[in-house]
């Protein structure tokens, strides 16, 4: 969902209220604050949160906070749909970014060739059990899996490559 210029107070709300999970991508950025510069955790992409509800819970929160957009895409039939994300996808995107003090690159759906890549599963450390796409990053030295989400967004982190088993 979106919450245009408004996602702390988004969170500070789904935080008191019962049967909503949410997430916000954050990262760690120095900003200044007073006068004085401050490392303070930032969302990624302004505006975006993800709810894991059911739509009448969705629709209930509505009724009292009406400033939560759903993000919705053009299927093949030229009609309106809710972007969904599965479980497992979410999940996996979770635990990459949730490691805040990662040297994590974030990209756009556009800003990367996927098709290239090779699917693989992360084994062991940080990660263990993540599934992603392997790839070379331009401008990286070190190897790289990219975690995609839906078509919303992508992440990606350096993993040692003895780490990394090919799924076929």
């Amino acid at each position: 969902m979106r919450a245009y210029k408004c996602e702390g107070r988004a969170e500070e709300l789904l935080k008191r209220y019962d049967g909503l999970e949410y997430f916000i991508p954050k990262r760690y950025a120095v900003q200044v604050y007073h006068g004085r510069k401050v490392r303070r955790l930032v969302p990624i992409i302004p505006s975006l949160l993800f709810i894991h509800a059911s739509q009448a819970q969705i629709i209930e929160f509505k009724k009292s906070y009406n400033f939560l957009q759903y993000m919705m895409y053009q299927n093949t039939q030229k009609q309106w749909e809710y972007i969904t994300v599965p479980d497992t996808q979410m999940q996996d995107f979770i635990k990459v970014v949730s490691q805040y003090e990662e040297n994590i690159v974030f990209f756009k759906p556009e800003e990367i060739n996927l098709e290239k890549g090779t699917r693989v599963r992360i084994i062991g450390g940080k990660f263990d059990g993540v599934e992603a796409t392997f790839l070379k990053v331009k401008g990286f030295r070190k190897r790289r899996v990219v975690v995609m989400l839906g078509g919303v967004m992508a992440a990606s982190v350096e993993v040692e490559p003895d780490l990394i088993e090919v799924i076929q």
